[in-house]
């Protein structure tokens, strides 16, 4: 099993920025995938981005490309969303994921999910 711990929420004015970790602990092996989704409030959960073990391929949503940038440090087990140019609709529960093999844009292609990390965003 992978846990996943989640952490640097906040808020933040619209125009500033955030970075967020997350830890992982346990079978970190399961988790050569990494990555983000954010919920709306009353919406499903969403596709944020996702990177591979060693960073070679890195895949985001449209929503946030070229504001956030995901990267991870193995020797630490963790993963980073740096978060830029935040807009009030970024205002969500962040969570991290992680999964074995697949790199996908899926919710239920994820095996292990942090408990969330609030990120709102004023305007």
């Amino acid at each position: 099993q992978v846990q996943l711990v989640e952490s640097g929420g906040g808020l933040v004015q619209a125009g500033g920025s955030l970075r967020l970790s997350c830890a992982a602990s346990g079978r970190t092996f399961n988790s050569s995938i990494m990555g983000w989704f954010r919920q709306p409030p009353g919406k499903e959960r969403e596709f944020v981005g996702a990177i591979t073990w060693g960073g070679g391929r890195i895949i985001y949503a449209d929503s946030v490309k070229g504001r956030f940038t995901i990267s991870r440090d193995n020797t630490k087990n963790t993963v980073y969303l740096q978060m830029n140019s935040l807009k009030p609709e970024d205002t969500d529960v962040y969570y991290c994921v992680a999964d074995r093999t697949y790199l996908g844009r899926l919710a239920n292609e994820y095996d292990y999910w942090g408990q969330g990390t609030q990120v709102t965003v004023s305007s």
